[in-house]
């Protein structure tokens, strides 16, 4: 008898599961993609990757600047690509050799895809010349066709990180280009130029996050 009811039990509780499984809900299968950022609080908004409303949606302006080659970077740089960009500089004694090495892990897990490209700018660009950029470069191990370290104009570079990247954590708390932009964080860009996450570049799970996250990413394509 007792046997009977555990049965009874494993064929209703397997029953609840099949029905459950049936009724959820369509959506469209956004739990399958990665969200959509525009503000700096990251909240995420859940869109289709093919929905009209991202014709309108907050996007990472052009930019020109010049990279460690002496080249100009501009947005034409990373068309059809999807790109990984933080904020560092050459002579930061601190957090940013961690970062170098977080993102020369990425480099390493996708250096034989052409789509996955690398983005990061001097914020003290009166030092980091194209000369200085480029040692720093041939010293990391830096591929430079696949990574780009940039230089150029302070207020545009200061403008990129914290009106379109959103960059810093401090909301609410506008800061002028005197003030120093110093920020871990990695942000993730898709091939039209959407932010898809944002990352601490210092915490090893989030960085294999980054790793899955990009690899989700390219299916939209």
């Amino acid at each position: 008898m007792l046997k009977q009811n555990n049965l009874f039990l494993i064929l209703l509780l397997a029953f609840i599961t099949i029905i459950g499984c049936k009724n959820k809900p369509n959506i469209d299968n956004r739990v399958d993609a990665l969200p959509f950022f525009n503000e700096a609080s990251f909240t995420p908004k859940w869109i289709s990757p093919k929905s009209k409303e991202l014709e309108n949606f907050h996007k990472i302006p052009n930019f020109n600047l010049i990279n460690q080659n002496g080249e100009k970077v501009t947005q034409k740089t990373f068309d059809n690509k999807i790109y990984i960009t933080d904020f560092f500089f050459t002579t930061c004694p601190g957090i940013c050799p961690l970062m170098t090495d977080s993102m020369l892990k990425l480099q390493e897990e996708f250096k034989n895809d052409e789509v996955i490209m690398f983005l990061s700018h001097s914020v003290t660009p009166t030092i980091d010349s194209v000369s200085k950029l480029k040692a720093y470069s041939l010293d990391k191990g830096i591929i430079d066709k696949k990574w780009h370290l940039v230089t150029g104009d302070k207020k545009e570079i200061y403008d990129l990180g914290r009106k379109f990247y959103f960059v810093e954590e401090d909301l609410g708390e506008p800061k002028g280009i005197d003030e120093f932009l110093h920020t871990e964080n990695f942000v993730l860009i898709d091939k039209n130029k959407h932010i898809r996450g944002i990352y601490n570049s210092l915490n090893r799970a989030s960085v294999v996050q980054l790793i899955l996250d990009i690899k989700a990413l390219k299916l939209e394509m």
